[in-house]
């Protein structure tokens, strides 16, 4: 059951956590592209928005198999780091070169930052709903 947590919590910090911060920089001018995109993508026509998030989802769950155990500074370190680090490097190396999108200095660093704060967003989540189920 702990694992469904996870994915929700996954898909939630990238719906409130990690497009919330793409919205700021979004109005900073620091990308091009508006946050919360519903355009349509393949194979299905899902929103890419929806896509993203059930891929949140899914790196919530590896990410709380590796940190879900950890405790104090650490567990909040670990999913900061570990969200910041691992889906930054799929996307940039995989992801991105698939798609023929540009892989800069830029994309890692917004890419480390935007998905550091998705890690946190995690944590927190799971957090709340551990907290919540023992009541």
């Amino acid at each position: 059951m702990v694992w469904l947590k996870a994915f929700i919590a996954g898909l939630l910090a990238t719906l409130v956590f990690h497009q919330g911060l793409f919205a700021v920089f979004y109005l900073l001018g620091a990308v091009p592209v508006a946050p919360y995109n519903l355009t349509p993508v393949p194979p299905l026509g899902v929103p890419s928005v929806l896509s993203l998030a059930f891929f949140g989802g899914l790196w919530g769950i590896a990410l709380w198999t590796v940190a879900g155990r950890l405790t104090g500074a650490g567990y909040w370190l670990v999913h900061i780091t570990l969200g910041a680090i691992a889906p930054t490097a799929v996307a940039m190396l995989v992801v991105f070169p698939m798609k023929d999108l540009a892989v800069s200095v830029q994309t890692w660093v917004g890419g480390l930052i935007l998905n550091g704060f998705w890690g946190l967003g995690v944590a927190v989540f799971m957090v709340l709903m551990i907290a919540k189920a023992k009541r």
